[in-house]
């Protein structure tokens, strides 16, 4: 009987949360949950204005935010960057206010 080597647990990696999210660090696989819940860390902090980095290149990950940042009851509204935070490598996100 040959048994699998057990996978190691990872732990849940923890975020400091502020006005800023790098999501390079992230597979594209991950990006939808990360931005899910650090949106919603974000308005129990009173963190209303987001700035979430996903680089220009080949546009995977910026689809993969706008998409879910397109249905997600909790946002206001999301634009490109400004020029000098990023442009349209960085979605900058408002969101309503916790409670509403």
């Amino acid at each position: 009987m040959s048994t699998a080597p057990e996978q190691p647990f990872e732990e849940p990696v923890r975020l400091p949360i502020e006005e800023v999210l790098d999501l390079h660090a992230f597979t594209p696989k991950e990006i939808a949950s990360v931005v899910e819940e650090y949106l919603g860390e974000c308005r129990q902090a009173g963190i209303l204005e987001v700035r979430l980095i996903h680089g220009k290149g080949t546009g995977t990950q910026r689809a993969i935010v706008r998409r879910l940042l397109m249905n997600h009851p909790d946002v206001l509204s999301f634009a490109d960057a400004p020029p000098q935070a990023g442009g349209w490598g960085a979605t900058v996100v408002c969101l309503k206010p916790a409670g509403n």
